[in-house]
């Protein structure tokens, strides 16, 4: 029996490069929701956050997405994320439901994005991969 590899190909370069992007698209969108004056009642109301917390907590999430994107630091930006979601998941969700009314199905499968990202790191099609493909005397 042959198995299916992927390894060191184009698809998994293009795979890699769909995945993190997706997941940056994700927490820039989802990051620059939370500049909205209605997330800070949000955050002090139901979360019990001071107000300050609202900028800082959607940078959290727009700077990883963004550093994601380009490929550069990508696993710490999906280390990071990671940290997000798994808040999201058992602070502000509660783990109370996966699916239905305050369900966390989302923001599994975000979890587990980001964990593919840890482990793959950033790829060929990535800011990283060029600048360490750069001659020594260019970094």
């Amino acid at each position: 029996m042959t198995e299916a590899s992927i390894h060191q190909t184009k698809l998994n370069d293009i795979t890699n490069l769909g995945l993190r992007s997706a997941i940056g698209v994700i927490f820039i969108l989802h990051g620059s929701g939370k500049l909205n004056p209605g997330f800070s009642g949000f955050l002090t109301g139901q979360l019990g956050f001071p107000p300050e917390m609202q900028i800082p907590i959607a940078l959290a999430e727009m700077i990883p997405g963004i550093l994601l994107i380009v490929g550069v630091l990508t696993r710490i930006s999906a280390s990071m994320l990671a940290i997000v979601m798994l808040g999201a998941i058992f602070y502000v969700k509660k783990a109370a439901n996966i699916t239905g009314e305050g369900g966390f199905e989302f923001d599994l499968i975000l979890l587990a994005g980001a964990l593919v990202v840890i482990a793959a790191g950033p790829g060929k099609i990535s800011l990283a991969h060029i600048i360490k493909k750069l001659p020594r005397c260019l970094h």
